[in-house]
């Protein structure tokens, strides 16, 4: 067959310039997940001061704590499985984790030091204040990542760390290891789950089961407030260190991660699918988990909590909106710009350039010739 391809007096058509691969779209499942897991730490830490009046909001916070801060750290593990020791990838580690932590470990304990009047507290890099273990924590445990990729049994093996950190009250508080080893069972898990996972989950029938559960967590809770110490929920402390038996701890680190799984997977049931008006603030969940302990603690420091009608049921309901909407505006877009510099620096001086990146880059611009020519 004839081919006007072929003929030697055929003009070709030049071919259009090829397109540069689209970027990848986000996952608005895990940007919503993000967000509200994000609004409950901040409602859940602006009811610590009003807790003590109420053990309905009592029985609330427990609940909450049962369960916001593992399926944050699920999360965290899940986007952590790319991660490996790329000089990239520990480039974005230590100036999206470790610089963070040194800023902001500062600006808390300098924050307390004079905002709560306490000239007693000391700058220190090796003990955690307040919220910013977890970037000690993000940073040990995706560091170690390629370890929990090589293991064969990860889950096992992170769970029966978890369990021997309860018994020794001289990890101490350096680094709040006993938080790193407590919490590494869910980052493990995140690291060994599968998108087939999480479909488990978002299907109408555990959407409906997980209202009774919810309901029941409730009323254990309500039940357990005077029974007991909620501070296990911190997983900052051993067995000792509560004032319970030693063999105690093991047993509870696994009766609360039995607890946290269930009730992270009810709430992942109803965490939205689709896009909706809060899925972009999903991308800085960091930012506002960072920077609204400053205005729960200022809230603390300065005596706004102590107003009488706070501690009562509609003064519950209104600091809970209104710590719902401060984190919400502490997510946004032009905050997070304001606060690149601290949470994201760009810091290319402190760094040299590996022949794998230069290589790298001078591929990508090779494709951008050709794509303009």
């Amino acid at each position: 067959m004839f081919d006007a391809a072929s003929s030697p007096g055929h003009l070709r058509t030049p071919l259009p310039p090829a397109r540069p691969p689209a970027p990848p779209q986000r996952d608005a499942f895990f940007d919503n997940a993000k967000y509200l897991a994000i609004v409950l730490v901040a409602m859940g830490h602006s009811w610590e001061p009003l807790k003590g009046d109420s053990r309905v909001l009592e029985a609330a916070y427990t609940v909450v704590y049962a369960f916001h801060m593992p399926a944050f750290i699920i999360i965290s593990g899940y986007f952590s499985r790319s991660f490996d020791m790329r000089p990239d990838r520990l480039r974005r580690l230590i100036t999206g984790v470790a610089v963070p932590y040194i800023v902001f470990e500062t600006a808390y304990s300098l924050f307390k030091r004079y905002g709560d009047h306490d000239p007693g507290m000391s700058v220190s890099l090796l003990d955690p204040w307040y919220l910013t273990w977890f970037l000690v924590a993000l940073f040990v445990w995706r560091l170690t990542t390629p370890l929990w990729k090589t293991v064969r049994w990860p889950l096992p093996l992170a769970i029966a760390i978890a369990m021997l950190a309860t018994l020794s009250p001289d990890i101490g508080d350096d680094l709040d290891l006993q938080r790193v080893l407590q919490f590494l069972p869910y980052f493990v898990l995140g690291l060994c789950m599968k998108p087939e996972h999480f479909q488990l989950v978002r299907t109408r029938a555990v959407r409906i089961l997980s209202v009774p559960v919810f309901a029941g967590a409730l009323m254990v809770g309500w039940w357990a407030v005077p029974r007991m110490n909620a501070s296990w929920f911190y997983h900052r402390d051993s067995a000792e260190e509560l004032g319970a038996p030693w063999w105690s701890g093991p047993v509870m680190v696994l009766a609360l991660m039995g607890c946290s799984l269930l009730l992270t997977a009810c709430f992942f049931a109803w965490v939205p699918r689709r896009r909706m008006w809060f899925t972009a603030l999903g991308a800085g969940t960091l930012y506002g988990y960072l920077l609204h302990g400053f205005v729960v603690k200022a809230a603390d420091f300065y005596g706004w909590f102590d107003h009488r009608w706070l501690h009562g049921p509609l003064g519950e309901i209104f600091v809970t909106l209104v710590a719902g909407a401060v984190v919400t505006l502490l997510c946004t877009a032009p905050v997070r710009r304001v606060f690149r510099f601290a949470m994201e620096p760009d810091m290319k001086w402190a760094f040299k350039r590996d022949a794998a990146e230069l290589a790298r880059d001078r591929d990508k611009a090779a494709q951008r010739q050709m794509a303009n020519a």
